[in-house]
């Protein structure tokens, strides 16, 4: 965990003011690695930044100082250079050789493979790689019937194959489907262009639906074979070819971390190929993912052909259509011919009322006719509607407002049957209606809203509100009790 919340200074060149002349640079260095070449000299890279017509003009100090800040940022590792001192003054005067890191080489290949992609995935979905694997399996399978008494390195070279065929595997396909979903790949799907290349794009994709099926069925058998309880003794050989590599590190230390790491490694290629008991495997979302490609593909050949067909001329059809018509005997028989050809011309739609009878052997001729108005499809269209006279309901409002008003006072002199000298105080009240306690939480409610706790009611009193927070009562009404502070209401105005 120390390792990933670290900041990675190595980076720091890609993005300085001057990271043209750092990635240069270390360009430069990254190439004489490969070539087996690791210490450099400053001579030697200022030659080479010369012969660039970017760099006619770049001067050695410019040069040293670049170099000790990539030394700063462990992009470079420094050597005196002890030798060729032919006077005592070059001998005291420090001159260095330079080595890239091993950080610095793993971005530079980062960074040329990221070049070469560009701005959109690659990939591939190659059939060979799933027989290779198979093939692998098949022979690591057999060398575990046997006693593991080989050199580790013999096991080490077929779990290396193993996982080299699977991360190909793994890596390509998704790519290659990241590549088909792509914005840019979908809209040149859509032109016509596409037409040249779809035979060749579902022949591809349609071989590798084949192939897979042939041999996942098989890998998918062994792997279920091979858990980590058979691997076991194989984990310990590849732990033993470990430490068979000469490393200043503690190797006892990490033992342990090399088993774990050989055992997640096998049991990603078995969820990869197997999935889990809460998730599919990635295998098929690979197969659902090719077989929606081609549908898709599919989708997009129709579409460009209906646009082709949207504006192709129909004149040699209806010339065709018109020598039909023309070879008709009889009216009739050119009537019989336009019926299958054009359809029938009067009428457009026919509406039928659905679940009419039980019976499913009945015919349609055998139901009774109904009537059925038509509306014009239109956003104007409004039904007629014819003017009627105007009806006066004077006297049920009035019965509706003696009513209301009638409900308002039986509510009211409710209320006032638990006031007291003005007053209602809840921990006096007894058993009180649901409306009541209702009411009552209602007005402590708006004071407390209210800055002098005090509000207007619907019976023309107002009401103030003092709660005592210290003294905790319970409120019987006739549908259950409320545990509550005491309040105490205080009433003024109206008729009480």
């Amino acid at each position: 965990m120390d390792q990933i919340m670290k900041k990675v200074v190595e980076a720091s060149y890609l993005t300085a003011d001057s990271a043209a002349q750092y990635r240069v640079i270390l360009r430069f260095f990254y190439r004489q690695h490969e070539r087996m070449r690791d210490f450099i000299s400053p001579e030697e890279v200022l030659e080479y930044l010369r012969s660039l017509p970017a760099f006619h003009d770049y001067e050695e100090e410019q040069l040293h100082q670049q170099l000790a800040q990539l030394v700063k940022w462990n992009n470079l590792v420094a050597r005196q250079d002890m030798t060729n001192a032919k006077t005592i003054e070059e001998y005291k005067k420090k001159r260095f050789r330079y080595q890239c890191t091993p950080y610095t080489v793993e971005i530079e290949r980062m960074l040329i493979q990221l070049e070469k992609l560009g701005d959109q995935f690659q990939g591939s979905l190659e059939r060979s790689q799933f027989d290779r694997l198979l093939a692998s399996l098949a022979k690591l399978e057999e060398e575990l019937k046997q006693p593991l008494d080989k050199p580790a390195a013999h096991y080490m070279h077929i779990w290396d194959d193993i996982f080299h065929f699977f991360g190909t595997i793994r890596t390509n396909t998704a790519d290659y489907i990241a590549y088909i979903n792509s914005e840019k790949t979908s809209q040149r799907m859509q032109t016509e262009a596409f037409l040249v290349y779809k035979n060749q794009f579902t022949a591809y994709l349609r071989d590798f639906i084949v192939s897979l099926q042939k041999t996942s069925l098989q890998i998918r058998e062994r792997l279920r074979e091979l858990d980590t309880h058979i691997l076991a003794p194989l984990f310990e050989k590849l732990v033993e070819h470990r430490r068979q590599i000469p490393r200043l590190e503690d190797t006892a230390a990490s033992a342990q971390e090399w088993l774990e790491e050989f055992r997640e490694y096998w049991e990603s290629l078995r969820r990869w190929f197997l999935g889990t008991s809460s998730s599919q495997s990635e295998l098929e979302m690979l197969q659902m993912q090719t077989n929606e490609m081609i549908r898709r593909m599919a989708r997009y050949v129709q579409r460009i052909s209906e646009r082709q067909q949207h504006f192709r001329s129909r004149k040699k059809d209806y010339l065709h259509l018109s020598k039909w018509f023309a070879g008709c005997h009889s009216l009739e028989e050119a009537h019989q011919l336009s019926s299958v050809v054009f359809g029938t011309m009067t009428v457009r739609h026919l509406h039928l009322e659905e679940a009419t009878t039980d019976n499913l052997h009945a015919e349609t001729w055998e139901e009774q006719p109904e009537m059925r108005e038509i509306k014009p499809r239109t956003n104007r269209y409004r039904e007629k509607t014819k003017p009627g006279a105007f009806r006066s309901n004077h006297e049920q409002k009035e019965k509706q407002r003696l009513a209301y008003l009638k409900e308002r006072e039986q509510e009211k002199q409710l209320i006032e049957k638990y006031m007291k000298n003005g007053e209602i105080r809840l921990a006096e009240i007894g058993i009180v209606e649901p409306f009541v306690r209702k009411v009552l939480l209602g007005w402590i409610g708006k004071s407390m809203a209210a800055k002098n706790h005090e509000v207007k009611t619907d019976y023309g009193m107002s009401v103030k509100v003092v709660i005592d927070p210290d003294r905790i009562i319970t409120l019987d009404a006739e549908d259950g009790k409320l545990i509550m502070p005491d309040a105490v209401f205080e009433l003024s105005g109206g008729e009480r």
